[in-house]
């Protein structure tokens, strides 16, 4: 995630994810998980720029009590509010980052349960992402396209959300993705672009996926 305030922002997730709030000493902070087999952390870098309009990609947050009242009280701005058309709460965190706050009755562990990405084609997203980490394409009971079957992923549904608007601006949320390529020459070819190489500040490649979403790709890890 970027954010004006790093550590502000950690704060405020590592406080509603109960996790523990990492100062990376670089400006930026990480929220660790406590407890959760798969969960990933969520890294919060500091960038200088303003938000200029709304990020098309969200996460959906599974609550442990029937309100977002808890969340709200930490810093959270309610959004929307369930009516005849969704049955949950669109809240934004502080830095304007919206997200989806789902009641307990949805069933699953509260937390982080799905990633939300707005596109033009969500079945085009969708089959390209299973092409770079496995899994298949299928639709929902709700109707959405999702990626599903893909081994490894931190998320219980990864959801491809059909929006009018194309996308303008930079997201401020962003996935990562491990390698098992040296380079990412694989992802290019199949269509991805290229927006930044590995140099003396960052050790990854920044690229875009075809409708424009940035992503970090990271080289594989050395054997322990």
């Amino acid at each position: 995630m970027d954010a004006t305030d790093a550590h502000a922002l950690g704060a405020f997730w590592a406080g509603i994810l109960d996790g523990g709030l990492v100062d990376t000493g670089d400006g930026d902070t990480r929220v660790d998980p406590r407890g959760r087999s798969g969960a990933e952390s969520i890294w919060v870098n500091t960038v200088s720029e303003p938000r200029t309009g709304k990020t098309r990609v969200h996460l959906d947050l599974r609550l442990t009590r029937d309100d977002p009242g808890a969340l709200l009280a930490a810093g959270a701005r309610l959004v929307r509010e369930p009516d005849a058309e969704i049955d949950w709460w669109v809240l934004a965190d502080p830095d304007g980052n919206q997200f989806c706050a789902f009641g307990p009755g949805a069933g699953g562990r509260p937390g982080v349960f799905g990633l939300v990405v707005d596109c033009a084609d969500p079945t085009a997203q969708a089959g390209w992402w299973a092409g770079v980490v496995g899994g298949r394409v299928a639709t929902t009971d709700d109707g959405d396209v999702a990626l599903v079957g893909a081994a490894g992923l931190p998320w219980d549904r990864w959801v491809f959300d059909q929006v009018p608007e194309r996308k303008r601006v930079k997201n401020r949320v962003h996935w990562d993705v491990d390698l098992t390529d040296p380079e990412p020459t694989r992802l290019i070819t199949a269509g991805a672009t290229l927006l930044r190489e590995p140099d003396d500040r960052v050790g990854w490649w920044v690229l875009a996926d075809p409708e424009g979403n940035e992503f970090c790709a990271f080289p594989p890890r050395p054997a322990a």
